[in-house]
This record gives C-alpha cells, structure tokens and sequence, in this order.
C-alpha cells in the first residue's frame, strides 16, 4: 500500500510592492510558543517547528511580545542550525525587554508562561534600534528580512499614543529607514490590531507591509475596506495575522472559544454558529474556509496562523490545501455572512 505525501503548502510567492522580497503565501506565526494560552513543553515547540519546516514553511514571524521574548528564543534556536538563505524571519519593534525589579513577584500576564522580562515601549529611533539589537540576539541570527512596528494604537496605548506616534515619526522611522538602506533588513511593516490603526498606519508612514491582526477574517471584513484600498494604491503587502481570529474560527463556536484574545462574545458565537452551518451544508471545515479566505483579496500576500503542536501545523496546511467550490462562498454572501465586497476564492484552493 502506497500513503499519499502530507500535505505541503504552495511554493507559490508574492511581491511584496517595490522591495526584492517576495512572501510565501502561508508562512508561521510564532505567538503560540510564547505560550499565549496554555504552557508549551520545549520539546512540542521543537517538533511543531520541526514540522512546520517538513510541510514546507520557509517564513517565520515572531515579535519580542511573544512571550516576553520566549518565542524568539525558540525560534531561533530552530532557525540558527538551517540555511539562513532558505527562510525568510520576520519580527517587531517598539518593544525592549528588560529584568524586572522584582523577578520572584513579576506577574507575566498576559501570557501563560513565557519569561521574566519586564516591557518597555519605545519607537524612538534609539529604541527601535535597540529592539533590533535585542531581538537579533534572543534569535541567535545577525540579520532579519522584516522589522514590523508593533502594536502602535489605542488599544495599547491609549492617551499615550500620540506621544509614541511623534516619536515613531521625528526619529523611529529614520533608524528603520537607514537598516532598510544599507541592507540589513529588506522591508518595513506596522502590525495593527483595529482598523483605525490600519488606516492611518497605511496612509502616513514609508511602510512596505502591514501587519492586520484581527481587522480581516472570515469574520470580519468591512472595516478594512478604506485600509486595503489604500495598501493597493501604495503598493503595501497585507499579511493576516490572525485568520482564525485569534482562535474562534480554528475551535468552532464550543464554549471557551477566543476572538480578539479574549472569551468570544455571544454575537460573535452566533455568527461562527451561522458560519458552521453554511459549512456543514457544503463539507467545508470551518478552519480550511477561514484560511482560504483572506488570500482572495488582492492586497493580501501572505497569511501566518499559528500552531502549538505539530497536529495543528499539519492541520493548518491540509485546510489551505482542502477543496472549496464557488458555490460555498457564492452561499456565504448570498446570507449575508461575509462582506458585500469581499473578494473570494474562485473555486477549489489547493
């Protein structure tokens, strides 16, 4: 008896606007090994990076938050021991780590586990030069391919937003425009969370890629009209960072299920029970639609889900790879469960 091969995700790649980088269309969000929700035993993250190489995964992204640093660390250490011109890394500035005042009472919320490490923001240019500097070292590599400026918006910062947009402005920009120029990185993206951060972010600032966290899913999608269309204008990648919204649309509507890295509400139950439902009546995995879905829009180049064991890696690529017919997503809008004016597969993905 022959098996058939396990999955592997396309080799296809996007440019990504005017830079010599081009995207995998799938690559590995790294969260998760911070050990977002739960611990992660150091073997398991091991063998979920492991796997995440055997299915074909060449691009990894990663952030000083993640863990207060854990999941760079981890990442690293995997990275360190393959060829550097084989994958593509990506992690995040704004952030600096630093040993808490009191390490035996230092509360890590909100993460799981991770490390003692206490957060300062800074999107100075001698911050984000020192973020750079930080995030090199946990990650054992002298270079990265993209810095992303991190988290820079109300949902974070609040009152103290404008104080850190002028600093990101007068002089952070010029320490990632001068990294960009000499070579030691080869793009600059923003990683946002709200759609207002997005369409500010895109409009303003000398970015190659934006970062979107929760604002495009399966779930969501008409708040980022203004902010895509303007990504496309520009010339600005989009990579999803969250397609599963944070979790809800890998775990289905069951009690417990996360959307926006908190409890899911009742309303956003209800619309994954609508979504469910259309999927049953197609034999669609609720999972393989909401991967598939964002890379329909044009301005998408890549998509970045992550995964905590090397089943959910596995499970990841077979989604992307799983058969899905017009007439699934045509049924979709026709119940008005995605947006008017989203763009969808044409098809089967695979």
């Amino acid at each position: 008896m022959t098996l058939a091969p396990a999955p592997r995700i396309p080799a296809a790649r996007r440019q990504i606007g005017k830079t010599n980088l081009a995207l995998p269309v799938f690559g590995f969000g790294s969260a998760h090994l911070g050990e977002l929700y739960s611990m992660v035993d150091e073997a398991v993250a091991r063998a979920t990076l492991e796997a995440a190489w055997s299915g074909g995964v060449r691009f990894y992204d990663t952030a000083p938050w993640y863990g207060r640093g854990l999941a760079e660390h981890r990442l690293g250490g995997f990275l360190r021991t393959l060829p550097r011109g084989e994958f593509i890394v990506s992690t995040k500035v704004g952030r600096t780590l630093h040993r808490p005042q009191d390490p035996n009472n230092f509360d890590r919320a909100p993460w799981a586990g991770g490390l003692n490490f206490e957060v300062t923001f800074d999107y100075s240019y001698d911050g984000i030069m020192r973020s750079y500097e930080q995030a090199l070292q946990r990650l054992a590599l002298d270079t990265v391919d993209v810095l992303t400026i991190h988290d820079l918006d109300a949902m974070f910062h609040g009152q103290a937003l404008d104080g850190h947009l002028q600093a990101l402005t007068s002089s952070g920009m010029r320490a990632l425009g001068e990294l960009k120029a000499v070579g030691q990185i080869k793009a600059i993206g923003v990683g946002i969370n709200t759609p207002e951060a997005l369409d500010q972010m895109v409009a303003e600032l000398d970015i190659d890629l934006a970062l979107v966290a929760m604002p495009y899913t399966l779930l969501d999608q008409g708040g980022a009209e203004a902010g895509l269309a303007t990504c496309i204008r520009r010339g600005i990648g989009v990579i999803v960072g969250a397609p599963f919204a944070s979790g809800i649309l890998a775990r289905g509507s069951k009690s417990g299920a996360t959307y926006g890295y908190a409890t899911a509400p009742d309303h956003i139950r209800r619309k994954v029970q609508a979504l469910e439902a259309v999927c049953a009546d197609h034999g669609v995995a609720l999972a393989a639609a909401a991967l598939q879905f964002p890379l329909a829009h044009p301005a998408v180049v890549s998509i970045i889900p992550g995964a905590a064991t090397p089943g959910e890696v596995a499970q990841n690529i077979a989604s992307l790879a799983a058969p899905i017919s017009g007439a699934f997503w045509a049924d979709l809008r026709a119940r008005g469960l995605i947006d008017a004016k989203a763009p969808t597969p044409s098809g089967s993905e695979g």
